[in-house]
Formats: structure tokens, C-alpha cells, sequence
């Protein structure tokens, strides 16, 4: 059988959603990247006849779930402080016994911290990048000494490349801490794996085709992964067994950090030995024209609408319309 082989669809029937929300906005550092993500997600659904609406925000949402407005929700909401993948809208959906799509409570909240998504993976043995957590007024110039340079510089609580900085001489020590303490939470120090940069999407049980991505400059940053249109996206990322691994290391990342339904695992192999290394979990990835989840499900014969349609999908299986 395919490694990228699908169960049919539940249902073809718009109807067994009922009335789904698709939350998007939120007051996150990922807002705009969740509006697009949004916008496109609900042409879908209306695209296919489901009784899709925009919701804004988490405050707009229960609102909405207290007036008995909606069935289901489509989380497309990016990132925490108000946005949709640290935990907190899932168990405000819980609550209201609503079944929505993506990782539960758990899953959210343990894998918006990578530090402790780290902590998973390296006690079950699954390979990541050494690293040192800074705490407020630790030395950051000692710690780069113990991972040894390169680094990369990261607030441990965001996503979409907000906050990083990687960090090749001591002198970008300073300007790099700096930068990420503009965001709340601790910071992480990680050593930086010089090589390719790939990522894996999960759908379901599946791990899709991987995507290696080069960026036209030395750096995949925010303007390479929103606003550049000269970012190449080669899927398969990688051939034969190489491809075979990483799917295989990318699915038992995304399981351990208690993750289900659909999201994307962000993987380095360094150049020089191979060995793959898990960086982060995205639990409710980007949608956009530039994002990478669609891309992949497109190189397994899944199109846009229909990806969407099984997302939303595995939401039947999480409860009855209210």
C-alpha cells in the first residue's frame, strides 16, 4: 500500500457539519498569516456547500458557542496570546462539548512550547537540536559557549519565524536576545543545524510527501515564507529511504507530543552527517497561497477543497452536531 495512501471520505454530504465556525484573527503576532489562512479555508467550504462562517477571535467565538450558533469549528487561528494553538480555545470548545478540528488541549499547549516539546522527544530518544533555555538575566554569551556557535535564537512560544535570529559571531549575541524578548515566555538557544531544511505534514494517521525548501537568501524568515514568491518548494523533498525516515520521525514527533487530526513537523538534516533533527510541531498550520501543508497534500492527490473537507471531516468522529 501507499505510505501516502487515504481511507474514502466519511461523507459527502455538506449537511452532516451543520453550522461550522472557521475561527481565524485572533490578537496573536500571527494574525495576518491566520486571516489569509482563514479566508481561504472558508472559500472552501462554501466552495463544496458546508454552512461556513468567519469568526474573529477567540472572545467573538464564545459568544457565538454561548448562543448555540455552531456545530463545529474549523480552527485556523495561528500562534497564543490570542491566537488558536496553546491550549486555551480547546478547552473553551471542550466546554461547550463542540467538536473542533486539530489537536486537542494537550497537544496545543505542550507543542506552543518548544522547549517542552524537546523535553518529550529527547526522553522517547527522537532527535533534536542541543539547546539551552534562557531565563531573564542569564547569561546568553556563556550559553552559546556551551552549545558552540552557530546558534539560533528563539522566543520558545512563537511561530512563522517571528523572533528568531541565528546568530553567527558573539557580537549578535546581544541583538539577538533582544529581539526575542520583544515576546512573552522564555527564550531557547539551539544549536544550528547547517543543511537542509525540510518539513513534513500529517494528516490524520499519514505523514504526506516531505517539502525541502530553498529560499532565495540564506535564511527561510518570514519574508521568504509569506511575501517572497521566489522560495522553491521541491516535494518529495527528499528520495528513497531518506523519505521513508522522515515521514517515520516526523509522525512519531507529531504523536508524542500528544498531536492528532492534521498539522506539519518542521525538520533539519544536517549536510554533512544526514541526521535528521525536529525542530517544532505546528498544530494548526498556515493556509495560505504561500503555505506548505496544501503543497504537500497536492503532491499526494489531494486538492485544496478536499483537504480542507478531511480536516473538517475528522470532527464527526469527535461528537455529534449540537
Amino acid at each position: 500500500m501507499s505510505p501516502h495512501a487515504f481511507p474514502p471520505l466519511r461523507t459527502t454530504d455538506p449537511a452532516a457539519f451543520g453550522r461550522v465556525a472557521v475561527l481565524l484573527g485572533g490578537t496573536s503576532s500571527e494574525r495576518e498569516v491566520s486571516l489569509d489562512s482563514g479566508r481561504n479555508v472558508l472559500q472552501a467550504l462554501h466552495a463544496r456547500g458546508v454552512d461556513a462562517s468567519a469568526v474573529d477571535g477567540i472572545a467573538a467565538l464564545a459568544t457565538g458557542l454561548a448562543a448555540g450558533r455552531f456545530d463545529r469549528v474549523f480552527n485556523i487561528l495561528h500562534g497564543h496570546n490570542g491566537g488558536g494553538e496553546d491550549g486555551i480555545v480547546q478547552g473553551l470548545m471542550q466546554a461547550f462539548g463542540v467538536p473542533y478540528t486539530g489537536s486537542d488541549v494537550l497537544g496545543s499547549a505542550l507543542s506552543m512550547d518548544k522547549i517542552r516539546t524537546k523535553q518529550v522527544w529527547l526522553s522517547l530518544g527522537l532527535p533534536t537540536p542541543r539547546y539551552v533555555r534562557l531565563a531573564a538575566g542569564d547569561d546568553v554569551h556563556a550559553a552559546a559557549a556551551v552549545l558552540g556557535l552557530p546558534v539560533v535564537v528563539k522566543p520558545a512560544n512563537e511561530g512563522s519565524s517571528v523572533g528568531i535570529s541565528r546568530v553567527l559571531e558573539p557580537a549578535q549575541l546581544d541583538e539577538a536576545v533582544a529581539l526575542a524578548t520583544r515576546y512573552d515566555g522564555q527564550l531557547l538557544m539551539e544549536q544550528m543545524v547547517i543543511g537542509d531544511e525540510l518539513t513534513v505534514a500529517i494528516l490524520g494517521d499519514v505523514a504526506l510527501p516531505s517539502i525541502r525548501i530553498v529560499p532565495r537568501g540564506q535564511w527561510y524568515d518570514y519574508h521568504a515564507k509569506y511575501q517572497a514568491e521566489d522560495t522553491q518548494y521541491l516535494c518529495p523533498g527528499l528520495e528513497g529511504a531518506d523519505e521513508i525516515e522522515i515521514g517515520r520521525i516526523a509522525l512519531a514527533a507529531f504523536q508524542a507530543a500528544g498531536c492528532r487530526g492534521w498539522g506539519r513537523v518542521d525538520v533539519m538534516r544536517d549536510r554533512s552527517s544526514g541526521q535528521f533533527h525536529l525542530l517544532e510541531v505546528n498544530t494548526a498550520p498556515g493556509m495560505t497561497s504561500h503555505s506548505l501543508v496544501p503543497k504537500a497534500a497536492r503532491q499526494a492527490g489531494i486538492g485544496f477543497e478536499e483537504l480542507v473537507w478531511r480536516v473538517l471531516e475528522q470532527t464527526l468522529a469527535c461528537g455529534a452536531a449540537r
